[in-house]
C-alpha cells in the first residue's frame, strides 16, 4: 500500500502503481491539510483579486469574473481546452498522468478541493484511464490541454479507457458508484495547470529506459562473450581510474554477467607470457569499439539516467501549479511553477542516449552478421544453406531504419520554443512533446535490441558453445529459444521480433539507482 502524501514518491513507486498493481490510499494528515489550504483560499479570496478565481486566464487576467461567473469559469476553461489531436494516451501513462497530479495536489498548496483528489485516487485504483490526447500542450503554463481532457473526464463530460475499452467518462463513474466533480473553487485551474502529464510520461520512460539499459549491458556482454574477447576492457583495474560512475557500474555489472564464462580470454595467457613468433598477428589484440568501449559508451547513459531520475522525483513531488496558495503565511504566491523546462530537458537527454544505445546495439548486429568483420560466423548468421538461404540478413535493414529514424527524432524539444497564447507564453518548454518523442525513441529501441538477441542465439546455435557459455548467457539463450525457434529455413520476422520484444519489455529490471 503506497500511502499518497506520506512521504515523496519515487520512480519505482511508479512501477509498483501501474505495473505491478500495488494499491494508493491516501494520508489523512495530508488529506486535512488539502482541506486546510481550500478553506483558507476560499475565506482569503473573498475581497482580493486572486488570478484564475476573480480574473480571466492567460492574457485574460485583466478582465475581472463576477462572483455569480466564477464557477462557470472554471467550467469553461477545462471544456475549452479539451482540444487535443492525435492518438491517445495508452494506459499505463494515462494512469501515470493521474498519479502525477494527484501527488501534485496533496501537498495542499492549490487550494483544491478534497473530493477531487478522492476522485483522482478512485480512477486511480479502478483503473479508469482519462483519454488524454498526445498533441496539443506546450508545456509552459503546464501541460493546459493534456490536463484538461483529464479534468474534464473528473466533471464527467470526456471519455476513458476501463477494461481494454473506451467509454464515456459518466458511464465509468455511475457503474462505479462515483460522482463527478463539481466546482467549488478553483478545480479547473488546480488541475490543468501543472508539468503533472509530461512527468507522468517521463517517469514511464525513465522505467522503460532503465530497462534498455540493463538488456543492452547484458547483450553486449553476450556479444563479446561469442567472440571470445579479453576481458581487461571490462576489468576493474581498467575502468575505475576513469572517474565517472556510470563507466564503472557499467563495467561491474559486464563482469558479473560473465563472471563463470569459459570462453572470455584473459591477455596475459595469450600475448603476455608465452613467445609470439608470427609477424602478422592473425588475432586482433584488440577488439572493435562497438565490443571494447561499452563501459565508455554505455556509463554515460547510466550517468544520464541517474540524472533523469533525481530531476523527474524532483518534479513529481513538487507543487508545480499556479498560484501557489500558502494557508501557513496566509498568501498567494503568482509565478510560474508550472513550467516544463525541467522535464523536457531531461527527456530530450534521456532520447539522446537511448538513440546512442541504439547506436551501440546496431554496430554490434552489424559485427556478428559480418562474416569479414568477426571470423567466427557465417553471413548473417545463415544456419541454412549460404546463397539460397538468407538468414536474418531481413532483419538487420530493420534495425539499421530504426537507429535512423532514432537520430532523427533527438532534435531537442527544449530548445524548439514557439511563443503562442497571444505572446503571454512568450517562451515554452513544450514539456510533453519532449516526454512523448522520447517514449517513440523508447519503444524503437525494444525493436534493435530484440534483433540483436536473435542474432546472439543465432550465433550460439552456430557455435555450438553451449558447455562453455556463462550461466547468465545460457538462461538467456533457452528463453529466447523458448519463445521463438533457430531460423534455418526462410520465413517472415516481424512476429519473432515482436515476441522477443516482449520478452524484453516484461524482464524484471536489475538496475538501481
Amino acid at each position: 500500500m503506497i500511502a499518497i502524501g506520506s512521504r515523496p514518491l519515487l520512480a519505482s513507486d511508479f512501477e509498483k502503481v501501474l505495473f505491478e498493481n500495488s494499491p494508493v490510499t491516501l494520508d489523512p494528515a495530508a488529506l486535512n491539510r488539502v482541506k486546510e489550504n481550500y478553506e483558507f483560499l476560499k475565506s482569503y479570496s473573498k475581497d482580493k483579486i486572486i488570478y484564475g478565481i476573480n480574473t480571466g486566464l492567460g492574457p485574460m487576467a485583466q478582465y475581472k469574473i463576477s462572483e455569480e461567473d466564477q464557477k462557470q469559469l472554471q467550467y469553461n476553461l477545462i471544456r475549452s481546452h479539451s482540444s487535443g489531436a492525435g492518438n491517445f494516451f495508452s494506459l499505463d501513462i494515462s494512469l501515470a498522468t493521474v498519479l502525477a497530479r494527484l501527488n501534485s495536489l496533496m501537498k495542499g498548496y492549490s487550494g483544491i478541493h478534497p473530493e477531487a483528489v478522492l476522485l483522482l485516487k478512485s480512477f486511480l485504483e479502478l483503473k479508469i484511464a482519462p483519454i488524454i490526447y498526445e498533441r496539443g500542450g506546450v508545456g509552459a503554463s503546464g501541460d493546459l490541454v493534456q490536463l484538461a481532457h483529464l479534468a474534464l473526464c473528473l466533471i464527467g463530460e470526456g471519455e476513458v479507457i476501463i477494461n481494454g475499452n473506451v467509454i464515456s467518462a459518466d458511464e465509468a463513474m455511475k457503474s462505479h458508484s462515483l460522482k463527478p466533480l463539481s466546482v467549488h473553487l478553483r478545480e479547473g485551474l488546480a488541475l490543468m495547470n501543472g508539468t503533472s502529464a509530461m512527468t507522468g510520461v517521463g517517469l514511464v520512460n525513465l522505467i522503460h529506459a532503465k530497462k534498455l539499459l540493463g538488456i543492452s549491458i547484458a547483450l553486449s556482454a553476450i556479444t563479446n562473450e561469442l567472440m571470445k574477447s579479453f576481458d581487461d576492457h571490462f576489468s576493474f583495474e581498467l575502468n575505475h581510474v576513469k572517474n565517472h560512475q556510470g563507466q564503472s557500474q557499467v563495467a561491474s555489472l559486464m563482469r558479473a554477467i560473465l563472471h563463470d564464462s569459459k570462453l572470455i580470454r584473459k591477455r596475459p595467457d595469450h600475448l603476455y607470457h608465452k613467445k609470439i613468433e608470427e609477424a602478422v598477428f592473425t588475432d586482433k589484440v584488440q577488439e572493435y569499439y562497438s565490443l571494447r568501449c561499452v563501459p565508455q559508451i554505455l556509463g554515460p547513459v547510466y550517468d544520464t539516467l541517474k540524472s533523469a531520475q533525481q530531476t523527474l522525483e524532483n518534479e513529481v513531488n513538487s507543487v508545480n501549479d499556479n498560484p501557489v496558495i500558502d494557508h501557513e503565511k496566509e498568501n498567494v504566491f503568482h509565478g510560474g511553477n508550472f513550467h516544463g523546462d525541467y522535464v523536457s530537458l531531461e527527456m530530450d537527454k534521456m532520447k539522446i542516449v537511448i538513440t546512442k544505445l541504439a547506436m551501440l546495439s546496431e554496430r554490434q548486429l552489424n559485427y556478428l552478421l559480418n562474416d569479414k568483420l568477426n571470423q567466427k560466423l557465417p553471413p548473417f548468421i545463415n544456419l541454412g544453406k549460404l546463397g539460397l538461404n538468407f538468414g536474418i540478413q531481413g532483419m538487420q535493414f530493420t534495425a539499421t531504419s530504426t537507429t535512423a529514424e532514432n537520430q532523427t527524432l533527438s532534435y531537442p524539444m527544449y530548445l524548439h520554443s514557439i511563443s503562442n497564447n497571444n505572446d503571454n507564453q512568450d517562451i515554452v518548454s513544450m514539456g510533453c512533446n519532449a516526454a512523448l518523442l522520447t517514449r517513440k525513441v523508447i519503444e524503437n529501441t525494444f525493436d534493435v535490441l530484440a534483433i540483436q538477441a536473435i542474432a546472439l542465439a543465432q550465433a550460439v546455435d552456430y557455435l555450438k558453445c553451449e558447455p562453455r557459455l556463462s550461466s547468465f548467457t545460457m538462461k538467456f539463450y533457452e528463453e529466447v529459444r523458448q519463445i521463438i525457434p533457430a531460423i534455418v529455413d526462410d520465413q517472415p520476422h516481424s512476429l519473432h521480433i515482436q515476441q522477443v520484444k516482449s520478452y524484453l519489455k516484461n524482464k524484471t529490471n536489475t538496475l538501481d539507482f
